[in-house]
């Protein structure tokens, strides 16, 4: 009867524990919806308490365009009446609270993407449907909520969340404006995903 040995493990470098440590997380489930809406809540609330604000993402996005466009052509900036309010005269755009809402938000997004073994580049699709027609789709989309967001002066954050928790009227149907918009669409676009 002959021994077998087993070669021994290669060593664990200091480079790829650390590696491991930040991009080989195990896989977690979810979060309970019902406790991730609380939580959201809990959010909401904090953001009215300190700042006096709701969230919304939009908002911030504008000022970071608006504090660029003010760099190449402030001379256009000083004309327009609303990016004047923004960034006009000695203004500068980034001098809001959503600014680094925006900031705080894509970071939060990552530590809880590394946190719960869930951040990787992943292209969510259907099988009817290749990957450049999906990101161009998700291009297009974006494009037209982006636009929608600054015509309704709010996202679907600011809207909904944050004008729901104040029981606008104008936010409860915005919000089931989208639901119904996008129900209407699934219909024609549901053969993509099967």
């Amino acid at each position: 009867m002959t021994a077998q040995v087993s070669a021994p493990a290669p060593a664990q470098t200091k480079g790829s524990a650390l590696k491991a440590f930040f991009f080989h997380r195990p896989e977690r489930k979810y979060i309970n919806a019902y406790l991730g809406g609380a939580l959201l809540g809990l959010v909401l609330f904090t953001s009215f308490f300190l700042t006096g604000n709701g969230l919304g993402a939009s908002g911030g996005l504008n000022r970071i365009i608006v504090y660029f466009q003010d760099m190449v052509a402030p001379e256009h900036v000083d004309r327009v009446a609303y990016l004047l309010k923004l960034a006009g005269g000695e203004k500068n755009a980034l001098d809001d609270w959503i600014v680094p809402m925006i900031f705080g938000t894509l970071i939060g997004g990552f530590v809880a993407g590394w946190w719960f073994g869930r951040l990787k580049v992943v292209t969510n699709k259907g099988p009817q449907i290749s990957v450049r027609t999906r990101w161009a789709l998700a291009f297009v989309g974006g494009g037209i909520m982006g636009y929608g967001a600054r015509m309704a002066r709010g996202c679907t954050s600011g809207q909904a969340l944050s004008g729901g928790a104040v029981l606008s009227v104008g936010s409860w149907a915005f919000m089931f404006a989208v639901f119904a918009g996008a129900y209407a669409l699934a219909y024609f676009v549901r053969k993509l995903w099967n």
